[in-house]
């Protein structure tokens, strides 16, 4: 007999995963292809992204409330679209989508480290994926509460670049700005708003969750003020401090501003983004191995994965077979393609996940927490211009 998932997480520890996800690895990348689009207007860029996520964000928060189930989203299609096909297809796409990005974070992380010490690449993915395969196992207080240091340990390390890109010197694109680049704003926010992604991967947790009613909703809106008022003072710092031009060209741009604002090497940095990327790693390998779990209770062709062991009460079947997947992938995919492929699967369920909002709404107006119709009307079509942008204007 299978047990039911321990709820064991409260509001600090859900927020701080959520946030640890939505940050992640990217900020150390993204900031400089946003300026590069938007020049010194990157911070309003990055809340305009933020105001387009916060749409999605917010059906999911009622959705949550309304069906707080692992493999929400699966559950959320098939009672508000009511086609048990559909719902299981959203479900392996989250799926499939929290192992190609962690795949790609782990690769990247990977390769951070070996800037700092001298291992084999192949036994440095393989060592860190199982290590970090067994906390998921050990538990989802232990995963929380691992990435929730990690996630500390990063924003300390953007408050660092933040603080040195506050004592550089201004440079001559930020005391003589141009004007305003409307369209370059635009596509920067489409842009940006990937950086948005992972507020999704909080419901997932939803039978691990206290009070999900409270935390749920709460946790999601949290970790998405959070993450914009973070990424808008980073880009802040960057612009300010940095040209424009070494920015938008540069591969490690927060590495960059460190270096301009206080003449010392940006080493550390390195050691930050590993500790970005492992937590990228752990949310993702947590977050999808939930979802097989509810799938495997839903659909039984793959009733396998609706498990737990016996002592830590975790989906164990789902989370080795999610680390041996990430593993793998990181050792014989390519990363180039991953991060568009991740986005646009994502996306589309946004898209799926709202529209079935709007349909429940309709049907069921009650719920314990609301938000008007029109909140997943707008989500849905942010959903489909950022995907048709994604696929055709190779912004992804």
């Amino acid at each position: 007999m299978t047990e039911a998932l321990k709820r064991r997480i409260g509001l600090g520890l859900l927020t701080a995963y959520g946030v640890g996800v939505m940050v992640g690895a990217g900020i150390y990348v993204l900031v400089g292809a946003v300026a590069a689009e938007a020049g010194i207007y990157a911070p309003l860029a990055f809340l305009i992204a933020g105001l387009i996520a916060a749409p999605s964000a917010l059906s999911y928060a009622e959705l949550s409330t309304r069906i707080p189930e692992a493999a929400g989203e699966a559950a959320y299609v098939e009672k508000g679209l009511n086609s048990h096909i559909l719902s299981v297809l959203v479900g392996l796409g989250i799926v499939v989508a929290g192992t190609v990005s962690a795949a790609a974070v782990l690769r990247g992380g990977a390769g951070y480290l070996l800037a700092v010490v001298d291992l084999p690449f192949v036994g440095v993915v393989i060592g860190l994926g199982l290590i970090l395969t067994a906390v998921a196992v050990l538990g989802v207080l232990e995963s929380l509460a691992v990435a929730a240091v990690f996630t500390v340990i990063e924003i300390i390390g953007l408050g660092l670049v933040f603080w040195a890109g506050t004592q550089a010197t201004p440079t001559f694109d930020w005391v003589a700005p141009t004007a305003m680049p409307v369209a370059g704003i635009g596509i920067a926010a489409v842009l940006a708003f990937f950086a948005f992604i992972g507020f999704e991967d909080i419901v997932n947790m939803a039978e691990e969750v206290r009070d999900p009613n409270r935390n749920l909703p709460r946790s999601i809106l949290i970790a998405l003020v959070v993450t914009s008022v973070i990424y808008a003072l980073i880009s802040y710092a960057a612009v300010r401090a940095v040209p424009l031009i070494d920015l938008a060209e540069s591969t490690r741009p927060l590495a960059l501003v460190w270096e301009v604002g206080t003449g010392r090497s940006a080493g550390f940095l390195s050691l930050i983004a590993v500790a970005a990327a492992l937590n990228g790693v752990l949310a993702q390998i947590v977050m999808a191995a939930r979802v097989l779990y509810g799938l495997g209770r839903r659909e039984p062709r793959l009733s396998i994965f609706f498990e737990t062991h016996p002592r830590f009460r975790t989906p164990l079947r789902a989370t080795v077979m999610l680390g041996v997947l990430v593993i793998g992938a990181a050792l014989l995919l390519p990363v180039s393609s991953l991060a568009e492929l991740t986005s646009i699967v994502l996306l589309s369920v946004f898209a799926v996940v709202n529209l079935a909002l709007i349909r429940l709404k309709r049907r069921e107006p009650e719920a314990p927490f609301r938000v008007p119709v029109a909140v997943p009307w707008f989500g849905l079509l942010a959903a489909l211009a950022a995907l048709v942008v994604a696929l055709f204007g190779g912004a992804g």
